[in-house]
């Protein structure tokens, strides 16, 4: 059996950090994932998720030092259920993603250990991707080829190649 939940989205506080007695750090943040999708009158409507996520130990102890309030993060854990009762002994029920992956989205900081480079191509990156054409190695590659070395086999500007 399976119980496995992937989310994407923006931290909606700052994480709240608790030691446990015995001495394990845990700590619990809001996650809002966005989805959109065209109503009966073909309006564009956006629905926000709210999701608690709970970290423990060292992710506990990652997320209060390098992530915050809007932060787009992965988190990859388990649904949990659980039960308590309120101050007013009501009893109570949530629903909560343990996590065991967190990862930030964000733009990677040279001194953040922390966070993961970000892994969505930026504008730039997806231009400069597709002003280059590498074209495939030929049958009288020099000795550069066989020791690993870059080619400089790039096509010129006056080439008639439709792309």
């Amino acid at each position: 059996m399976i119980n496995k939940v992937t989310l994407i989205g923006n931290m909606g506080m700052d994480p709240e950090i608790r030691h446990l007695e015995s001495g394990v750090m845990v700590g619990r943040f809001s996650l809002a994932t966005n989805e959109s999708y065209k109503d009966k009158e073909g309006n564009w409507q956006k629905l926000t998720e709210w999701h608690n996520v709970v970290v423990w130990r060292e992710q506990a102890e990652t997320v209060e030092k390098y992530y915050k309030k809007g932060n787009m993060v992965y988190v990859e854990g388990k649904i949990s259920y659980r039960k308590y009762q309120d101050k007013d002994g009501v009893e109570r029920y949530a629903t909560d993603i343990v996590a065991s992956t967190i990862r930030s989205l964000e733009k990677r900081e040279s001194s953040a250990v922390g966070f993961s480079e970000n892994r969505f191509p930026t504008e730039e990156k997806a231009t400069a991707a597709r002003q280059v054409s590498v074209s495939p190695p030929q049958n009288d590659q020099t000795a550069a080829t066989q020791n690993n070395q870059p080619t400089t086999d790039m096509p010129t500007e006056g080439d008639n190649l439709p792309f």
